[in-house]
C-alpha cells in the first residue's frame, strides 16, 4: 500500500472508534448531511476508464445504493475517488421505512445488519434535488455518472406494482445515467418474489419499454445472493432476454454464515447482512452470473479490501460498488482499489 493511502487508512481508523460509539443510523444521517453541504466538483478520478451500456465511467469503483438514498450527498462522491454513484433506493411514494432500531453493526465480523425498508423521500423528491444540482442525464454535472435505484412502495401490492415502478422510473429518468431495478431487498414484504422468472418477465417488459422511450435509458437489475440453482438460472434467462442493460450482483443476504462469535446475537435480528461475512457468497454469485449471461455485471457485496475488488473483476465484474467496506475502511479503500488496479 502506498504511503498516502496508508496514511488515509490509518487516519480513518483513528476516527472510526469515535464514530462507532454513536447510533449507526444517526451517524449515517449526520455524515450524509455533512457531505451534502460540500460544493459540487466535476473533477473525477480517471483510472482505468470503461464504457458500459453506453456510459463512460471514469473509473470502475462506485457507491452502492443505500449509502445515499435521497441524493443529499450526490455532489460529494467524486471527491472520494468514486467513478459513479448509485442513489436510492427510492420508491414512487415517500415512506418512513421500518421501525427503529433497524441498523446494527456486526463489529467483530466487519459487517452490518439492516432492515431499513426503503425509507426515502420519494422518487419525485430525488428528481427535484438533482434538478436543483443541475443534473441531467449524460451532462456530467457532478463529475461522475449517476445511477438511480428504484423499488416497490411498501403499501402497493398485486396489479399496482408495475405501475408503481413505472412511476418511479418516469420521475427519475431525466436525471439518471442508468436505472437499477431493485427486486432483491429482503426488507420489503414480497419484494423478492418479483425475482421469480414469470413475475420479473412481466415487470421488466414494462420497465425496459418505458426506458426505451427515454432515449434508451439503460436498465440494470439487482439480484439477491440467496437466489440459487435453477431459480437463479431461470431469472438470468429472463433478464438476459428482457432488453436490460446489465445486472447488479448482489444485495444483502438473509444468511448469517461467517458471523464472529461476538456478533452471534445479531443472527436473530431480521434484515439483510452485508460486509465481510458476505464476501465469499457474493464472489461466487458474481462468478455464476457472469458465466450465465453476456450482460455486463456490477459486483457488490463484501468488498472490504482492494483484493476483494480484484477478485470481483477476475470473476467477471466490469464495475464494483462499495457500501459496508466504505463505512469500515473509509476513502482509503477506494484509493487502494485504484492502486491495486495499477499494479
Amino acid at each position: 500500500m502506498r504511503c498516502a493511502t496508508r496514511a488515509l487508512r490509518d487516519g480513518y481508523r483513528l476516527v472510526r472508534p469515535l464514530l462507532f460509539t454513536m447510533d449507526p443510523e444517526d451517524i449515517h444521517v449526520r455524515m450524509i448531511d455533512a457531505l451534502g453541504v460540500l460544493p459540487a466538483t466535476t473533477r473525477a478520478v480517471v483510472k482505468d476508464p470503461v464504457e458500459v451500456a453506453g456510459i463512460r465511467f471514469p473509473n470502475r469503483v462506485g457507491v452502492a445504493a443505500g449509502l445515499d438514498k435521497d441524493g443529499r450527498a450526490a455532489r460529494a462522491w467524486a471527491r472520494f475517488g468514486f467513478g459513479f454513484a448509485e442513489l436510492g433506493t427510492v420508491t414512487a411514494q415517500a415512506q418512513p421505512g421500518n421501525p427503529l432500531p433497524r441498523l446494527f453493526r456486526a463489529r467483530a465480523s466487519h459487517g452490518i445488519v439492516n432492515r431499513m425498508g426503503f425509507n426515502n423521500d420519494g422518487a419525485p423528491a430525488l428528481a427535484r434535488r438533482l434538478a436543483d444540482f443541475g443534473v441531467a442525464r449524460g451532462n456530467g454535472a457532478l463529475g461522475i455518472p449517476l445511477g438511480i435505484s428504484i423499488g416497490k412502495t411498501k403499501i402497493v401490492e398485486g396489479p399496482g406494482i408495475v405501475d408503481d415502478y413505472l412511476a418511479s422510473l418516469e420521475a427519475v429518468a431525466p436525471y439518471a445515467d442508468y436505472v437499477a431495478i431493485n427486486v432483491s431487498s429482503p426488507n420489503t414484504p414480497g419484494l423478492r418474489d418479483l425475482q421469480a422468472a414469470a413475475e420479473l418477465e412481466r415487470l421488466l417488459a414494462a420497465l425496459t419499454s418505458a426506458a426505451h422511450v427515454h432515449d434508451g435509458l439503460p436498465v440494470f437489475v439487482k439480484l439477491a445472493p440467496d437466489l440459487e440453482g435453477s431459480a437463479l438460472d431461470d431469472t438470468l434467462a429472463v433478464v438476459t432476454g428482457s432488453g436490460a442493460a446489465g445486472i447488479i450482483a448482489t444485495n444483502t443476504t438473509l444468511s448469517r454464515d461467517h458471523l464472529a462469535p461476538q456478533d452471534a446475537h445479531l443472527a436473530a435480528e431480521a434484515g439483510g447482512l452485508s460486509g465481510a461475512p458476505l464476501s465469499t457468497r457474493a464472489l461466487r454469485f458474481v462468478e455464476h452470473v457472469a458465466a450465465g449471461t453476456d450482460l455486463p455485471v456490477m459486483g457488490v457485496g463484501g468488498i472490504m479490501r482492494p483484493v476483494d475488488a480484484a477478485r470481483m473483476f477476475d470473476a467477471g465484474a466490469v464495475l464494483v460498488q462499495l457500501y459496508t467496506g466504505f463505512i469500515y475502511e473509509g476513502p482509503a479503500l477506494v484509493r487502494g482499489i485504484h492502486e491495486w488496479e495499477g499494479r
